[in-house]
């Protein structure tokens, strides 16, 4: 499924969109571009999808070389660099990419850091083999997925890992979007999921896919893995002001209830994947 914004330029649009406001710019209340500030982006966002180091598993990739697909402040990036990892990363808004280098500068680390759209890589990132190539939440969000999962191949060996994040169709929050902003009009969820999707409205291209649509998408690649994951559970009236107060109906859930419901409902498909064989050289 998709939803995309009828318009020639939708990548600028989508640049423009992410430029005004960066994924997580509000996650601290500290002076941007600052160590506390960053410390601080850091610690909400793995609060709040704490599953997020495990998927990534940084300490897995010291030594490794690591392709990252959509960095935007750079909270998983520095984390990679930070546990030996040979960092470069690419991202469609220059707003997101300056604080991403400032935010290695700050902690003194290294990097490589290219702005530009994934569907073009080849003409951005110099080719060369990686041992992970990861993207979290960014490849829905650019107008033809396809194009981004093709020029994934020209930076893989045989044995490079994908671990991708991409958003589930079959999710509660789908079906949150669709009742509460809808009023329940299956037929427009594509709109619906495009408008809602991010804390900022508008986002001019969001898709969601099924299990099925995920493997139709990446089909040069071996999807070793498939789950979701994430639910966000909080008043979102007072997770802007950085109180965390679950919403009634989640509150009387014992937790692994509601972890069970997450990995049934998340709106996080997260994709463990291997390029197929003869699909890449060595």
């Amino acid at each position: 499924m998709a939803a995309t914004a009828e318009n020639a330029s939708v990548i600028d649009q989508v640049r423009a969109y992410w430029n005004r406001r960066p994924c997580n710019i509000r996650h601290s209340t500290k002076p941007v571009g600052t160590r506390e500030y960053f410390d601080e982006v850091e610690a909400r966002k793995y609060f709040v999808e704490p599953h997020i180091p495990a998927f990534a598993d940084f300490e897995r990739w010291r030594g490794k070389k690591v392709l990252e697909i959509g960095s935007g402040l750079g909270t998983d990036s520095v984390n990679f660099a930070r546990a030996g990892a040979d960092v470069t990363v690419i991202d469609l808004s220059d707003e997101s990419l300056e604080l991403c280098k400032k935010r290695f500068e700050v902690f003194g680390l290294k990097g490589r850091f290219y702005s530009g759209n994934a569907e073009e890589l080849s003409k951005v990132v110099p080719v060369e083999k990686y041992d992970l190539i990861y993207s979290f939440g960014v490849i829905h969000h650019t107008p033809d997925p396809d194009k981004v999962f093709e020029q994934i191949k020209q930076y893989c060996k045989p044995e490079t890992e994908l671990r991708i994040m991409l958003y589930s169709r079959w999710s509660w929050k789908v079906f949150w979007i669709i009742f509460g902003y809808g009023k329940g009009q299956f037929w427009k969820a594509d709109e619906l999921v495009r408008t809602y999707s991010e804390a900022q409205t508008g986002s001019p291209v969001t898709f969601y896919y099924s299990f099925d649509g995920v493997r139709r998408l990446m089909h040069d690649y071996d999807v070793t893995k498939l789950s979701k994951d994430h639910i966000f559970p909080y008043q979102i009236d007072k997770y802007v002001k950085y109180e965390y107060e679950w919403v009634w109906y989640f509150r009387w859930m014992p937790m692994p209830l509601f972890r069970w419901f997450e990995h049934r409902l998340g709106w996080h498909t997260l994709i463990w994947a291997r390029p197929r064989p003869g699909v890449v050289s060595a």
